[in-house]
């Protein structure tokens, strides 16, 4: 018997496209409800960030070079995706900051958001984007990627002796930590005055779900390990000193779990005075 959330998306998808949306799915997603990250890893490849990191790299040379206009994943697009909400949240930032922006990305690959939003931030009277990154990661992006704007860094505090970020952005990155709340406690620590977590999958309820994400194919052929956060959970570690200003839907939308649904989901939070 199908489960509610397989009825409910059967009813709204003609009989050819569901079974090719269940071919799909079955390859690619979010899979598995596992005890904990360890359990998860045992069906996982793993990261391989050689891999990885020359995917993205080649795409993003391309981009740099104006080969191509945008890149997600190490996938080229020939036109670019914008976050709207993230970029008017981040302009809301700058706005309330004499037009001026100082953003500490962690977990920002080679500056894929940056390059996605350059061109609409540039013009701020001040602008600086930081990305906090693995060492392959931060060694490839100064020496090719690096200009007045964009930097790289190998951890937080090392970006802290250097820059001052208004911001800490947090965009696809905390489903991938084997602790991602333990990096919440630290950064909430620091006092940003902003934090911005975007494209990170939300559970309704206080509870966790481990799966097993498979990455398409055409990306890189990978299965990781991949949180699913607890919506009242995640939201709990900011009440005490952060006012949540802003929630919005990120891009990719709804998420298949087999038995329910997820949603892609950004948060934007202010330091209380």
């Amino acid at each position: 018997m199908l489960s509610k959330g397989r009825k409910l998306l059967s009813g709204c998808i003609p009989p050819m496209a569901w079974e090719l949306f269940k071919r799909y799915i079955k390859r690619n997603g979010y899979f598995g409800n596992y005890s904990g990250w360890e359990q998860a890893s045992q069906d996982s490849t793993g990261y391989d960030s050689d891999v990885i990191l020359e995917r993205v790299r080649d795409a993003l040379i391309k981009v740099k070079n104006g080969e191509a206009v945008y890149e997600r994943d190490s996938v080229l697009f020939d036109e670019i995706q914008y976050s709207w909400p993230l970029l008017a949240g981040l302009l809301w930032i700058a706005s309330r900051n004499g037009n001026r922006l100082n953003l500490l990305d962690f977990g920002g690959s080679l500056g894929s958001s940056y390059f996605q939003n350059r061109a609409l931030l540039d013009s701020l009277h001040e602008f600086s984007w930081s990305v906090v990154e693995q060492n392959a990661f931060v060694h490839c992006g100064r020496e090719l990627f690096e200009d007045q704007f964009l930097k790289f860094y190998f951890s937080i505090e090392e970006c802290l002796n250097v820059q001052q970020p208004d911001l800490i952005l947090l965009s696809s990155v905390l489903p991938y930590l084997e602790a991602p709340y333990e990096l919440l406690t630290q950064i909430l620590k620091q006092k940003f005055a902003y934090i911005v977590i975007d494209r990170t999958p939300i559970l309704n309820g206080f509870k966790d779900r481990m799966t097993v994400q498979h990455v398409p194919a055409e990306i890189y052929d990978a299965r990781y390990p991949a949180w699913i956060l607890g919506r009242h959970k995640l939201l709990g570690m900011f009440e005490n000193n952060y006012e949540l200003v802003m929630q919005f839907d990120a891009l990719a939308g709804s998420i298949f779990l087999g038995d329910t649904f997820a949603y892609d989901k950004g948060f934007i939070f202010r330091l209380k005075p």
